[in-house]
C-alpha cells in the first residue's frame, strides 16, 4: 500500500491545475513541504504583479501537499480542502515564489497547516493557513 508522501510526489505533477502554474515539489517531509510557482507573464494580474489567485492556488496546494507528507498507509488520494484563509503582504512582481507548508497538527481525520509565500529575495508575500480533511 503506498504512503500518503508517495501519492502526494505523484499528485503534482499529475494535476493539471498544478502544471498550469507550473508548480514544483522542492521538499516534502511530515513537516511540511515547499512547492515552487515560477513567474509566468500569463499568471499576471496586471503588469507583472503576480495574480492573488495564483498565490492562493500555491498555498492552498502546497497546504494539502504537507498534509500528505507523512509515512501513514492509505488506498488512494482522497480528501479535500476544509477551510483556507489568505492574507496578502505585498505584491509579488516578476517574481518566482515559494510557498512553505508546515503541518501545525495531524490528526486522524484533519490536517492544520500555516504557509507563507516568498518572493525571489525571501520577502513574505502572502500567508495562509487551511484544514484539509483526509476522505
Amino acid at each position: 500500500m503506498p504512503t500518503r508522501r508517495e501519492l502526494a510526489h505523484q499528485f503534482v505533477p499529475n494535476s493539471p491545475f498544478a502544471q498550469r502554474l507550473g508548480l514544483t515539489i522542492e521538499r516534502l517531509d511530515a513537516d511540511g513541504a515547499e512547492l515552487r510557482m515560477p513567474f509566468d507573464p500569463g499568471l499576471a494580474t496586471i503588469a507583472d504583479v503576480v495574480h492573488g489567485g495564483a498565490i492562493a492556488t500555491l498555498i492552498d496546494t502546497a497546504g494539502v501537499t504537507a498534509a500528505w507528507g507523512d509515512e501513514t498507509e492509505v488506498d488512494t488520494l482522497a480528501g479535500a480542502t476544509v477551510s483556507l484563509s489568505v492574507d496578502y503582504v505585498v505584491a509579488a512582481r516578476s517574481t518566482d515564489v515559494v510557498a512553505r507548508a508546515s503541518v501545525v497538527r495531524r490528526g486522524r481525520s484533519l490536517c492544520f497547516v500555516t504557509v507563507e509565500a516568498l518572493d525571489d529575495a525571501g520577502r513574505v508575500v502572502a500567508t495562509g493557513q487551511l484544514c484539509h480533511r483526509y476522505g
